[in-house]
């Protein structure tokens, strides 16, 4: 069995260990601290479907982070509050259904990913960095005087979400749906990466030329690629949302995309299991760090410095070698 594989089991097996002993010790917020994991994984694997497959540097993913975590918002904020979401032609209602949630998040997303790429995807390099990076702010900014829905201070949801058959006010209970879904995300991607889509894709990215001459269309690619990023992105938006209970704009901040970006550079670009790994990498960092010293970032930024310089295939080049990202 390859290295990869034994290494992708272990990061799965961990994640999932963790809110297990800490149920059975009693330790809530350990539980917690796995799923914030779990669906940020969620939103790095998002973001390697533009980066590992397609090498789009893509500094704009918040965007679609937010209107995953919005679309949450706005749903259950009318649902909480008796309102109506739309009166006219047709009467549309919240809604408290964890699913039908997630339907118009990937959708909301999906459909800002479809708009956004249309337009970056037209320009390269650091063109299509700042184009996306400008329309993240673009939104940020949007939320930010859009009182409706909480302008600068956001929106509280008063009870998470309802998922059938589950009480998803117990950590354990809303940490199992949400490692579900990075489960079914992580087989979508995987399936991806060895479609003829994501080989093409594969292609593009080392020569657009040869693509070319074989009949494909390498702007078509990079978009079908940057709109399922776009949805999975916002999938995790909402997750985020529901688990805090909590939306506001800095859902939409550059921070937001520069952390979701640093989940795949940690675990590994273009590996499918390297954000998660990453993304747990990540909130291990935080909790013990943070603890330290409210500068923590800084022995952040000193760790990816090293990931750059020494291990650039982020921990999975390190631990697994120099095998296949993509096998």
């Amino acid at each position: 069995m390859r290295r990869e594989t034994l290494l992708n089991a272990a990061v799965l097996a961990l994640l999932l260990a963790v809110p297990l002993w800490a149920q059975a010790t009693d330790e809530p917020f350990t539980i917690t601290l796995a799923t914030r994991a779990v669906i940020l994984a969620i939103a790095g694997v998002g973001l390697n479907v533009a980066l590992g497959l397609g090498g789009l540097v893509s500094l704009g993913h918040a965007l679609f982070f937010g209107v995953g975590g919005y679309a949450m918002g706005i749903l259950a904020f009318h649902a909480q509050s008796y309102t109506t979401l739309i009166d006219w032609p047709v009467t549309i209602e919240g809604t408290k259904s964890m699913p039908v949630i997630w339907l118009v998040a990937v959708l909301a997303s999906a459909l800002a990913a479809l708009g956004v790429g249309a337009l970056s995807l037209r320009t390269t390099g650091v063109y299509f960095i700042m184009i996306t990076l400008a329309f993240a702010q673009m939104f940020y900014f949007f939320a930010i005087s859009w009182p409706a829905y909480g302008g600068e201070d956001g929106m509280s949801i008063y009870v998470r979400n309802g998922f059938p058959g589950l009480n998803t006010m117990d950590p354990i209970q809303f940490f199992a749906v949400c490692f579900g879904l990075l489960l079914l995300v992580l087989l979508i991607v995987w399936r991806l990466s060895r479609s003829p889509l994501g080989l093409m894709l594969g292609a593009a990215r080392q020569s657009e030329a040869r693509v070319q001459a074989l009949g494909q269309v390498p702007y078509r690619l990079y978009l079908t690629a940057f709109v399922i990023s776009g949805a999975i992105t916002g999938l995790a938006g909402a997750l985020f949302a529901d688990l805090n209970r909590f939306v506001s704009p800095t859902m939409f901040s550059w921070q937001t995309s520069g952390e979701i970006m640093v989940f795949v550079i940690l675990g590994g670009v273009g590996r499918v299991f390297g954000p998660v790994a990453g993304a747990a990498l990540f909130i291990v960092l935080e909790h013990s760090l943070g603890g330290l010293s409210e500068f923590w970032h800084i022995y952040l930024g000193a760790i990816l410095l090293g990931v750059v310089l020494f291990a650039r295939g982020g921990l999975y080049g390190l631990l697994a070698g120099r095998e296949r990202a993509h096998d």
